[in-house]
Formats: C-alpha cells, sequence, structure tokens
C-alpha cells in the first residue's frame, strides 16, 4: 500500500529561537501564508484546541518553535536565511 503525505519536496531546518524569530517576522513582513506551531500546542489533544491557543497571542508574541512555509525556493532561501538543514 502506497500512502502520499505530500506531494512536493520537503526540506527540513532547525534554528534556535531568535532565528525562529526572526523568520517568523521576514515571513510576517512579506504578506507570506504559513503555518505556524507554538509551545502551547503540544498541551493540546486536537486542532480546534491547537487554533484556539493560538489565538491567546498576537502575531508578534507568539512563542513559535516551528513553522511550515510553502513558497519558490528563491522566497523561501531568503526569508529562512539563518536556519540550516536538519541533522
Amino acid at each position: 500500500m502506497n500512502i502520499l503525505l505530500n506531494r512536493q519536496p520537503v526540506v527540513v531546518l532547525e534554528a534556535d529561537l531568535s532565528v525562529l524569530k526572526k523568520i517568523h517576522e521576514r515571513i510576517l513582513g512579506r504578506s507570506l501564508v504559513c503555518s505556524i506551531y507554538i509551545e502551547d500546542m503540544f498541551s493540546t489533544g486536537h486542532d480546534e484546541a491547537n487554533r484556539a491557543t493560538v489565538k491567546n497571542y498576537s502575531s508578534e508574541d507568539l512563542p513559535v518553535v516551528g513553522l511550515a512555509l510553502r513558497e519558490e525556493k528563491k522566497i523561501v532561501d531568503k526569508v529562512t536565511k539563518g536556519a540550516k538543514l536538519h541533522s
């Protein structure tokens, strides 16, 4: 049985919290669409609760621990400057 999780190639990068915050600021500054993962989400059990945790913060104050972004490669490269390939 074949199960497709993604149809596009996925690159996983890692960064410390300060770099992650800069990347999030760049995403917001360019009005790009992204998925965010905040620390609070890991204490909930379902999507609705995850969404509720995000609503507790302004965009600038989100305790972001992960981001997902789908854009042209050159844009992603610029926005994610400072992150490195996950090892």
